[in-house]
């Protein structure tokens, strides 16, 4: 899975760099939920479609989202999913087809698409009429939704989003819901400033607690790391906060999947007793992946006439419709719930005193496990 967990990565960070370009916007989103569902569609991909979309989502060239791919993503989803864990954490993904289109047997197993969804995805294909019954099917799809985050996400397809002409939409969920090892004291929390930007203030509920974790500085990018372990630690939120006069884009500029494991490499943490300022926060973003996967280079997949699905189907009219996103993140004093490289230097490593990380001003967060680095959700928090 070592290979996967850095095609995963590297996709997360790619899609963040194009996801933050907008610097007024908060971002959230669940890279391994988008992988996993695309990786679904890439078994029907054929041609430049295919390589298209492998290069996209970081898969090895040599690879080509081969089988190997789809069995990763069993052996992944299957460790994510399971119920033993001190959090709960729940993947979905669904395609949902054109009931009278006729889609073949995937040519990577020479099965049909719903057996190999289930056997590689815990997932199926569902039939729907889009032709006769459009917004019954609409409604379908964001109930079921609506179901998988715990009534989270509503709404996820727009009125008008899909039509008669629709063939094949591609959905994905992902729940979390995590409490701290180390929880903040509600009664600590405080409304204080959060500095959107040099101009501009904005009040935040900033929550407060002192205790022991791991961190380290970044001298490349001025950057403070912390790490925030939940429950059994097996995943964890790293925090990512530039200095006072270092502005965020730096970071973001920067940041590859390689680096984020060198910065963050075990090693190079130092535990410390610290004092964390953290916002308490709630983020929804919904996201048209249509577009940002075409500026990833994955363009053919969306236009009739380019898209080469004859893996799964006979006829040359198959192409993605939609491919569309929505995440929830609430972070408070009890935990978290969320639906949907070069030389550092440990600027602090021997001080004896209290260190201070006070996130009151724009910064980077992404929720991993722990053994893997695997980036589950990743987000920046740019305003209250």
């Amino acid at each position: 899975m070592d290979s996967l967990s850095k095609a995963n990565g590297t996709f997360a960070l790619n899609l963040l760099k194009v996801l933050c370009e907008d610097n007024s916007r908060n971002v959230f989103f669940s890279p391994v939920s988008l992988s996993s569902c695309l990786a679904m569609v890439l078994m029907g991909a054929q041609g430049n479609t295919a390589a298209q979309m492998a290069k996209a989502l970081s898969f090895d060239e040599s690879d080509n989202g081969g089988v190997d791919v789809h069995q990763g993503f069993q052996q992944l989803l299957s460790a994510l999913n399971k119920p033993d864990a001190q959090y709960l954490l729940r993947t979905a993904n669904r395609l949902f087809g054109e009931k009278s289109y006729e889609f073949l047997s995937v040519s990577l197993t020479c099965c049909p698409l719903k057996i190999v969804c289930c056997k590689f995805y815990e997932s199926e294909m569902e039939e729907l009429d889009f032709m006769n019954a459009t917004e019954e099917s609409r409604k379908h799809i964001n109930t079921w939704v609506e179901k998988k985050t715990e009534g989270k996400i509503t709404e996820l397809l727009s009125p008008d989003s899909v039509s008669s002409l629709t063939k094949l939409v591609l959905v994905n969920t992902i729940y979390f819901k995590g409490n701290w090892e180390k929880q903040f004291e509600r009664e600590s929390t405080r409304e204080r400033p959060f500095k959107v930007s040099k101009d501009v203030v904005k009040p935040v509920q900033m929550m407060y607690m002192k205790s022991t974790f791991k961190m380290t500085h970044v001298r490349e990018i001025s950057t403070t790391i912390l790490v925030l372990p939940y429950v059994g630690q097996e995943l964890n939120m790293v925090i990512m906060l530039p200095n006072e006069n270092t502005d965020l884009k730096t970071v973001e500029k920067k940041i590859t999947y390689e680096k984020f494991l060198d910065w963050t490499r075990e090693d190079k943490m130092h535990e410390k007793e610290v004092e964390v300022f953290l916002p308490r926060f709630k983020l929804e973003e919904n996201y048209d992946m249509g577009a940002v996967l075409r500026r990833l280079g994955m363009t053919d997949a969306f236009e009739q006439g380019s898209a080469d699905f004859s893996g799964m189907s006979s006829r040359r009219d198959l192409f993605l419709s939609k491919v569309v996103h929505k995440s929830f993140v609430e972070v408070n004093e009890e935990g978290t719930e969320a639906s949907a490289a070069t030389d550092t230097m440990v600027t602090f490593g021997l001080s004896s005193f209290t260190l201070i990380f006070k996130a009151d001003r724009p910064f980077l967060f992404f929720i991993r496990e722990q053994q893997t680095n695997g980036i589950l959700f990743a987000g920046r928090f740019s305003s209250p």
